[in-house]
Order: structure tokens, then sequence, then C-alpha cells
């Protein structure tokens, strides 16, 4: 085993297939970490980061339980850039460390960690290798509209990130999701395959 992990990052645009992606790597065996769980979970009841997202963007934005309302708050800082860098700067820095953390404890020579902005974070050169899930800009927004998003809502949400195909050109591999699962799967068995190999050549 090498010194240290293999760390290699996952990334992609909204619905370019990500998420389908990372499930299929830990079927082959790989062990992963997922950006937006942890997210998710920065922000569920009780987590610090939540008392921050309240005081930036006020009750309004919460339930009568005191939950985040996620879909409210995800329409305001898709239209507003100023609010998302400011959710942004409040999320970040708690899903990062914990992914570190993540690696630090990690059993195997090889993880994944799926991490959405990881170029619009320039987060990169923290990681060995980047893999990129990609699809064309039509499809993408075609999943969106399929999961009943507004076409304005879908095209927000594809501006914030940067360009897939840029992203698909600065990454170390790349996966084309927009044929069937079983060409995705074969996609990522030969990453994964030629992973495992490198690490076991560095010894």
């Amino acid at each position: 085993m090498t010194s240290r992990p293999r760390r290699v990052a996952l990334t992609g645009g909204i619905a370019t297939g990500k998420s389908y992606c990372l499930q299929q790597f830990a079927r082959c065996g790989a062990l992963v970490v997922d950006a937006d769980a942890i997210a998710r979970d920065a922000l569920s009841a009780g987590a610090p980061a939540l008392a921050s997202v309240k005081s930036r963007f006020g009750s309004s934005y919460f339930n009568d339980s005191g939950d985040l309302n996620r879909s409210a708050l995800a329409d305001l800082v898709f239209a507003d850039p100023a609010a998302r860098r400011d959710l942004e700067a409040i999320v970040h820095p708690v899903v990062f460390r914990r992914i570190e953390d993540w690696f630090a404890r990690l059993p195997q020579p090889i993880g994944i960690a799926d991490i959405p902005l990881l170029y619009e974070t320039n987060r990169a050169v923290a990681f060995d290798e980047v893999i990129v899930a990609f699809c064309p800009p039509a499809l993408q927004r075609a999943r969106l509209l399929a999961r009943g998003l507004a076409a304005e809502q879908a095209e927000q949400r594809i501006a914030a990130q940067l360009s897939i195909e840029v992203k698909r050109a600065r990454a170390n591999f790349a996966i084309d999701t927009s044929g069937s699962t079983s060409d995705t799967d074969r996609q990522v068995a030969e990453i994964w395959e030629q992973l495992r190999r490198e690490v076991e050549r560095a010894g």
C-alpha cells in the first residue's frame, strides 16, 4: 500500500449522472464519499451551520418546525450569485473538512469523493486524479425538466456551474452518461480497473 491513499475526485455538472456513477464505483468495490450528502447533513436540524444560514437568510426560509426550506433557499441562491456565495461560504468548509477526515481514516488504498463544485471551488489540486461525468447540455436540461424544474430554473442551475466541456477537458478521466446504463457501467468498471492497476504498480 502507498504511504497515503490515492485521492480521486468525481465531478461533473448538475444532472450529468455523477450520483449514478458514484453508486457504480461503490458496486465495483470502491470506498466513496458524497459531498452533497455531507452538505445536506450540514444543514439538518441541530447542525451548527444551520444557525449561520438562519442568521444570513432569515427565518422566512425555515418552516414552522424549524427545518430549512431547501427548495425556497435553492430558488434564491440560484437566482442570486451573492446569496449563493454566502451559502457556500457557510457550507463548503464543513464539507471539505469532513472529506479530509474521511480520507485520513480510509482503510483502502483508493478513495473516491463525489464533489460537484470541485473546479469552481479550486479543490482539484487536492486530488491525484479527477473523473468527470458528462453529457450534452441539452440532455442536462431534459433531465432537470423531468425532475420537475421549470425551464428557467434548469438554466439557472446549469449556468451556476463551470461549463461541462471545460470540466471534461481538465479531467484525467471522463464518463459519457448520455448512453445506456450498461454503457456507463462499462466505463466506470474500466476506470476503476485502471486506478487499481496504477495503485498496484506504485506499490
